[in-house]
């Protein structure tokens, strides 16, 4: 039977080049696309056809910031495949992103300017809201959104013949400065994207120990800088343009300057062709390039507290109660 791979936030940039890739590694996968919306799922599905006419690609429409659409969506996977073996946590946000100038100058007077430049830390800060369920959007999205749709797709995961794979989108400016246990959404803090990303890392280690001796894997990537939407929405478009000659020229010095959505794939797509049992499960497979462009993937070592991540994850099993609770309706 073909393997099935779903793919979250496949309607453009990461996702969009990471379904096109996985279907040139092999043409055979069941490919499931899940998107916000029908129409952008339904727009999706047919651009990837466009260039892989023989595919098999299924779309699932799925809020990730919407725990009730999170809850459908599952059970409705759930009642179309008998497994899973590939999940690619790739949705992700970053609202209202501002660049602190003041920083990045003083960066470029302390040495420090390439390590800001590649992880943005001390330059970057978002502006994070509630959402429909009372909780903190890029929190939900980022992170306690798939969270939910893993553990409601446990029985589509667990327990196959051939091990399933958890491959969640993180980024280098996860950082445990900018996560604080007692503030896990990061309602009070403006680095609300980095302490997501954060947990993430916090919460794949702790899925492996829970969940390896019933076959499921789970790892983490950075897909290094890339220009997307996301990227996009952080500068005007007219200062994107007086930069790029100077993007391209910092990745003759910065690997992770990935720049093309292709390109950021690239730990994504190799993760796909690896035997899970051989990873080292506290590693994170970031996105690279050499100064000609080349891909390839590099493992770091992740900065993780595995005590940190164990409580973290109950907090996670708290608040899925709570949630479980409010939308017992939607539960089988």
């Amino acid at each position: 039977m073909e393997r099935v791979v779903l793919v979250t936030g496949a309607s453009g940039g990461v996702g969009l080049a990471l379904c096109q890739r996985l279907l040139e590694e092999d043409g055979r996968i069941h490919l499931c696309i899940a998107c916000r919306s029908v129409q952008k799922s339904e727009a999706t599905r047919d651009l990837i056809l466009a260039s892989h006419p023989a595919a098999q690609v299924s779309t699932v429409e799925v809020d990730l910031g919407n725990l009730a659409s999170v809850l459908r969506a599952a059970q409705e996977l759930r009642c179309r495949f008998q497994r899973l073996d590939f999940v690619y946590l790739n949705a992700g946000i970053m609202p209202n992103p501002q660049v602190n100038f003041k920083a990045l100058w003083h960066g470029l007077f302390t040495g420090k300017v390439l390590h800001m430049l590649t992880t943005a830390e001390g330059i970057m800060t978002q502006t994070d809201r509630l959402n429909g369920d009372g909780l903190q959007e890029v929190f939900t999205t980022n992170l306690f959104g798939h969270f939910i749709l893993v553990r409601q797709l446990q029985s589509l995961l667990c327990g196959n013949e051939k091990p399933s794979r958890l491959i969640w989108t993180s980024s280098s400016n996860a950082r445990e400065s900018a996560f604080s246990l007692s503030d896990y959404q990061h309602a009070k803090g403006q680095e609300s994207y980095s302490s997501s990303k954060y947990a993430t890392d916090l919460t794949s280690v702790v899925l492996n120990r829970k969940f390896n001796n019933q076959g499921l894997y789970s790892s983490v990537v950075c897909p290094g800088l890339v220009m997307t939407n996301m990227t996009y929405r952080i500068l005007p478009v007219f200062l994107w343009k007086l930069l790029m000659p100077i993007m391209w020229l910092i990745r003759f010095f910065a690997k992770t300057y990935t720049l093309t959505p292709y390109n950021g794939a690239e730990a994504h797509v190799w993760l796909f062709k690896q035997k899970p049992e051989y990873l080292d499960l506290l590693v994170k497979y970031h996105s690279c390039t050499t100064r000609l462009g080349r891909c390839y993937v590099e493992p770091r070592k992740m900065d993780v507290d595995e005590d940190t991540a164990e409580k973290l994850y109950q907090k996670l099993l708290e608040l899925e109660k709570q949630i479980l609770e409010k939308y017992s309706e939607l539960l089988d």
